[in-house]
């Protein structure tokens, strides 16, 4: 996807999408907030690419409203009272369902989340915010190829006319229906109204009626880092935020050498590793403590690849980044699991569902064992960077399933260290791969390939294997993570890079 750069004086928002990014930006016009912009362009999304996002799957977001830390919001589900890791052993099973199967499906917080967002920073009626939204779903939308290309897997005759050929127009009346509920009676609207009765009737006593009555936000303390002379913010666990901040940690604690030097790819590539595997367990922040961040980076050999446990979760999802002429700045994160999520839909609303309980394991004991009330570990991880006297600098998220913290991480050192935003998002990376299934559990020490984006410098091919590592040079059309990022600089203006940045100039 084509990267774009914009610059602003007083506002901009930046999105994976030009409708969502219209409708962001028509809301920032209107006097409205980031959080209100943000909301609407999630909206729009929500109906336009469900392939992306939905009302269906969970939130993540970070806001900083003035100087000083960000709030973190965590909008994601829980399982019913009805999820048993017992029975799904039972029928033999060793990992959880991914698709086709209600179990991978925990109480959606999106809505929560829009909700949590609008009230704690909100300017704009939330008509007007989903006004946009609920206008694509009732008159139609074109639909993109990578929706096509999505829905080739859904299945027929589930609620909603998937598209077949790119342009297509599509509407959505059960998302128009659940959107002017919220509108009219809040949460109640979605989640007590029909959307949530026909989730009630689909799990068959999966879900409680009082898991649906209990909030799935919650704005929690955001986790960061000090690292390039910047704190970096992120999300608490669920979110595996953690992974990133311990990486970017151990990174910044090596001189590392010039991007094109093999050594880049290597310290920042085995920082990822160490704090993967540190944290694939964690329930909490405990990679962060400096002791363990010590102890990680004596772990490292600047000359030598060390085998570790590793996965790599698939996932897409949608971020919109968003910067208000009052300096408010906002990350969200929204995603439905994988593509469409579990390929299952509420029949009414015809709003698809994720599948984040596939994050679940079914190893008995595991603090991320499936079983009432508990949250899935996630992919999303929204970011915010501070200058040292709190000051906002930037704002970034990276869908792209489990290879999130390896892009953001990459995306980090480069923009902190003085590339220009576009540099930074448009130069080429690595990815590891672990060589494991969808959401498997790591499994003792696993061999990590390498693969390089095109366009990579040609010494990372040739010399990355005398560091120990198997390469892999990727094909043009493969994906390697896409980004949005919006920065402050420090002279003032805002710049922005991403599929579609669009910018409120000053009045003159």
């Amino acid at each position: 996807m084509e990267q774009i750069t914009g610059t602003a004086d007083r506002a901009m928002i930046c999105t994976a999408d030009h409708r969502a990014s219209s409708a962001g930006l028509a809301i920032l016009r209107a006097g409205g907030s980031a959080a209100d912009a943000a909301v609407a362009a999630n909206a729009v999304l929500a109906v336009v690419a469900p392939h992306r996002c939905g009302l269906g799957g969970d939130l993540f977001a970070l806001v900083q409203d003035g100087p000083g830390p960000p709030a973190a919001l965590d909008a994601a589900g829980r399982a019913g009272s009805g999820a048993d890791a017992g029975a799904l052993r039972a029928e033999g099973r060793r990992r959880m369902p991914v698709r086709h199967d209600v179990r991978s499906v925990t109480v959606p917080g999106c809505v929560d989340g829009w909700l949590a967002l609008h009230a704690r920073h909100g300017r704009t009626p939330l008509a007007e915010v989903l006004r946009s939204a609920v206008l694509h779903a009732e008159r139609g939308f074109t639909a993109s190829p990578g929706l096509v290309a999505a829905c080739r897997d859904a299945p027929a005759g589930d609620g909603l006319a998937w598209p077949v050929r790119p342009g297509e127009q599509v509407k959505r009346p059960g998302i128009a229906r659940a959107l002017r509920a919220v509108v009219a009676a809040g949460r109640d609207g979605f989640y007590q109204g029909e959307f949530g009765d026909g989730l009630l009737r689909l799990g068959r006593g999966l879900f409680a009626p009082s898991d649906l009555a209990e909030p799935c936000a919650a704005w929690v303390r955001p986790l960061g880092v000090r690292a390039f002379g910047h704190d970096v913010w992120t999300a608490p666990p669920t979110s595996p935020g953690h992974v990133l901040l311990a990486a970017l940690a151990l990174a910044a604690g090596f001189d590392l050498p010039d991007p094109a030097d093999p050594g880049w790819p290597h310290l920042l590539a085995e920082s990822v590793l160490a704090a993967s595997g540190e944290a694939a367990d964690a329930a909490d922040a405990a990679p962060l403590r400096p002791d363990r961040l010590a102890a990680l980076r004596a772990a490292i050999d600047p000359a030598r690849h060390r085998r570790r446990r590793a996965t790599v979760p698939p996932g897409d999802a949608a971020c919109v980044c968003v910067v208000d002429d009052r300096g408010m700045a906002i990350a969200l994160q929204q995603s439905n699991g994988t593509g469409l999520g579990s390929l299952l839909v509420e029949p009414g609303t015809g709003i698809n569902l994720h599948n984040r309980g596939a994050g679940f394991t079914l190893a008995p004991g595991s603090p991320a064992e499936y079983g009432p009330g508990r949250r899935p570990p996630h992919t999303l991880i929204p970011v915010l960077a501070t200058r040292p006297d709190g000051t906002f600098r930037a704002v970034l998220g990276c869908p792209g399933g489990g290879i999130q913290p390896q892009v953001a991480l990459q995306i980090l050192v480069r923009l902190l260290r003085g590339a220009p935003p576009r540099d930074a998002l448009a130069a080429p990376r690595w990815r590891l791969a672990g060589g494991l299934g969808p959401f498997e559990a790591p499994q003792g020490d696993t061999p990590i390939r390498l693969d390089l984006q095109a366009g990579a410098p040609a010494a990372w091919g040739r010399r990355l294997p005398g560091y120990g590592h198997v390469v892999r040079a990727a094909a043009e059309d493969e994906d390697f993570g896409e980004a949005q990022l919006i920065e402050a600089g420090p002279g003032g203006g805002l710049r922005g890079d991403g599929p579609c940045p669009f910018t409120l100039p000053r009045v003159r």
